[in-house]
């Protein structure tokens, strides 16, 4: 399935079910919000791969995450605070830049991975994202949670954990929700051998 969304490219990787906090202060990010959220639709998250997140509209990366606003509030110093939640994976098939320098893009949605019970080996993982999760503030800590699917429990650390964004991107690209928890472990266990 196709859609025509408005893009948002950030220096962040966005996963279905993840929320990410944002806040707008741009014209055309602005415009773009409160039209999204007159019509409902939704916004699409990219990683930039070339450019700046205010200016001049940057480069992005191929695949992103198609997220919804579930909270928005104007704060006193005129800045929107909102929050968006990742819905599904999309391929960006076309785009163009608009005289605003937003960009609009046709979109193929990418299905969503089915829920997986997590495999007993990667437990010690959901444990390293509980402990991380309960550090944090809302929305991490007021967001539905399921620790026992492979699925969630992998994007969530890849929009956690402390690594390089292109490394966020190439779990983004995975299609395999255990592929991506075996490669977190090596990841989390070469960083521990390095730190003793």
């Amino acid at each position: 399935m196709s859609l025509r969304i408005p893009l948002f490219p950030l220096n962040t990787v966005l996963f279905p079910d993840g929320p990410l906090p944002l806040r707008i202060f741009e014209p055309r990010y602005l415009d773009m919000v409160s039209s999204c959220l007159k019509t409902g639709t939704g916004i699409g998250v990219v990683l930039i791969q070339d450019g700046s997140e205010t200016g001049a509209a940057a480069t992005t990366h191929e695949i992103g995450t198609l997220g919804h606003i579930n909270y928005w509030n104007r704060r006193s110093d005129g800045i929107l605070g909102i929050t968006v939640v990742g819905d599904q994976r999309f391929r960006i098939l076309d785009q163009q830049v608009e005289p605003s320098q937003l960009l609009m893009a046709d979109v193929e949605l990418i299905p969503n991975e089915p829920g997986q019970d997590l495999p007993v080996q990667f437990v010690p993982l959901a444990k390293v994202l509980r402990e991380i999760i309960s550090q944090l503030e809302p929305p991490y800590t007021t967001m539905p949670t399921r620790y026992d699917d492979a699925c969630w429990v992998g994007a969530r650390l890849v929009e956690l954990l402390p690594m390089e964004l292109a490394q966020k991107q190439m779990f983004l690209r995975m299609d395999d929700p255990l592929e991506r928890l075996e490669r977190l472990s090596r990841m989390l266990q070469e960083a521990e051998h390095w730190s003793a």
